[in-house]
């Protein structure tokens, strides 16, 4: 509670909450983050814009300065420190290995998914600069994909975001979506095309919108069957003559086919009986 340092980590904890923008933590060679440190940029407040990464070289504890705290011998001999700490660094760097694997090596964090990847101190800043990118260019694809269909979840565009690039790539480069430069050249290249000209973005979003659209009516005429036939009024007022021979020629088909449908074996010999039946009272008129 001592200089409010509480209230003020919580203030963090409730901003980063309600954060829109990416959000890169990162920890640097020989730092150290522990206990309510931890608390306020865990990536679990906001998981959908927190990434948390961590050097090689981060979390590494001054064994020196644990032996001068532990070691009684140490403190009473200090002619012998030399040959002391020969003799103890082999024992605590062996111990402190053990201990440090169990609880918070840059490895151990990434395999209990605490981080999101493991970085080297000198690809830090070209790293950043494309993954910063990368994740910008997201938000502005989903956005697009929002105005088309809100239904789907941040999973699922993720997952039709990458199956567009490995379908405009190819199979054989299916591995660059882990790539931030690939992704976001291939980002700019289809996002920089405002008329949907071979854009692999505009052109899936357009269709998505198209289908969710058409879901949509679907439901609504489904769940209100009385108002079908002035739908198909008010439609058909706005189609154009060729679109409106369309629609003719696709219902006279239907209709054929339901007709083929309902004249079955044993309904065949009674329609050949009443088209006989006609043709005679047609001659007789």
């Amino acid at each position: 509670m001592y200089d409010q340092i509480l209230k003020f980590g919580a203030y963090i904890v409730d901003a980063l909450r309600r954060f829109h923008q990416p959000v890169l933590v990162y920890i640097p060679p020989h730092a150290e983050l522990r206990g309510g440190s931890w608390v306020v940029i865990d990536p679990t407040i906001n998981p959908l814009c927190m990434e948390l990464y961590a050097d090689k070289e981060s979390r590494r504890k001054d064994l020196l300065k644990t032996m001068m705290r532990l070691d009684t011998d140490r403190k009473e001999l200090e002619s012998k420190l030399r040959a002391r700490e020969e003799f103890l660094l082999p024992i605590y760097h062996q111990v402190a290995v053990q201990f440090v694997d169990l609880h918070d090596t840059p490895g151990r964090m990434q395999e209990k998914g605490v981080i999101t990847d493991i970085l080297e101190w000198k690809n830090v800043r070209s790293f950043f600069y494309w993954r910063l990118r990368r994740l910008l260019l997201e938000q502005v694809v989903k956005r697009s994909i929002l105005q088309a269909n809100q239904e789907l979840s941040d999973g699922h565009m993720q997952s039709m975001v990458r199956r567009w690039f490995v379908e405009t790539e190819g199979t054989v480069k299916a591995y660059l979506w882990d790539n931030n430069q690939a992704v976001v050249e291939w980002m700019e290249k289809h996002l920089s095309r405002e008329d949907g000209s071979l854009s692999a973005i505009h052109e899936n979003i357009k269709y998505l919108k198209r289908d969710y659209t058409v879901k949509h009516i679907r439901s609504l005429v489904q769940a209100n069957p009385e108002v079908t036939m002035d739908c198909i009024i008010h439609m058909s007022q706005n189609l154009t003559q060729s679109q409106r021979a369309k629609v003719t020629h696709l219902l006279a088909t239907m209709e054929r086919q339901q007709l083929k449908y309902h004249i079955t074996p044993r309904t065949r010999p009674i329609t050949a009986a009443w088209h006989r039946g006609a043709r005679r009272q047609t001659a007789w008129l």
